[in-house]
């Protein structure tokens, strides 16, 4: 998921920018309801979020760092003026990359999977036994072969594969794939999704790498 934070009511509205359309979750919160809520949020939260985007606003200097306590996940700002001295300033606060405004919505989502690349050099993707997925919408890959999923199902595989060796609970999914402000869809759903990935994965493998266990969520077992 993306957080959107932004004075304007247009990008509030959270996929103005079109996320949704690229199969992103994205939610637009207020500078000072984002203050508050990075300050507070449960570190399962956190962890659902892909990247943050700043919007144009008064004292945005002050957020990447408040951020970057809380959350690797990439922090870029949007720069409708274009300014020279106003994109040194954003790098400076600690920004990891300025997007002139306008800009297509697949631009942004290009650039967060650049500084993802850099980081974490998953333009190799992440391997998790037989398992390999990638950062970039690509299907993952089964035993060397590519094996096409759907979008929520390729997600969820994703959030597994990144937290490999640890449990994660249906919520922390449903945060990752839905958001963390989806009120309109029931978490149940996920049930659904994984249900039919373990088949997809057990045809492949011959043998189901999804461990779940009631209350405590679900881990992927590299055997």
């Amino acid at each position: 998921m993306i957080i959107i934070i932004e004075e304007g009511e247009t990008l509030l509205e959270g996929d103005a920018l079109g996320f949704g359309r690229e199969g992103i979750s994205a939610e637009g919160l207020s500078a000072s309801d984002f203050e508050d809520w990075v300050r507070t949020a449960p570190d399962p939260d956190m962890l659902a979020v892909e990247a943050f985007l700043l919007g144009e606003f008064s004292q945005r200097s002050i957020f990447p760092k408040l951020i970057k306590q809380r959350s690797r996940a990439p922090v870029l700002a949007l720069n409708g003026g274009r300014s020279l001295q106003e994109t040194l300033d954003l790098f400076a606060a600690g920004v990891d990359d300025v997007i002139g405004r306008p800009t297509h919505v697949r631009e942004i989502l290009a650039r967060i999977k650049a500084i993802q690349r850099r980081v974490k050099f998953e333009d190799k993707g992440t391997v998790s036994g037989d398992i390999r997925v990638f950062a970039d919408g690509r299907d993952p890959e089964v035993r060397g072969e590519q094996l096409h999923l759907p979008r929520r199902e390729r997600r969820i595989l994703e959030y597994l594969v990144s937290n490999k060796g640890r449990r994660v609970t249906k919520t922390q999914i449903f945060d990752f794939v839905y958001g963390l402000f989806s009120v309109e869809i029931d978490e149940n759903v996920i049930e659904s999704h994984i249900s039919k990935l373990r088949k997809r994965l057990r045809h492949r493998l011959g043998h189901d790498p999804i461990d779940s266990q009631r209350y405590l969520g679900y881990r992927l077992i590299e055997g």
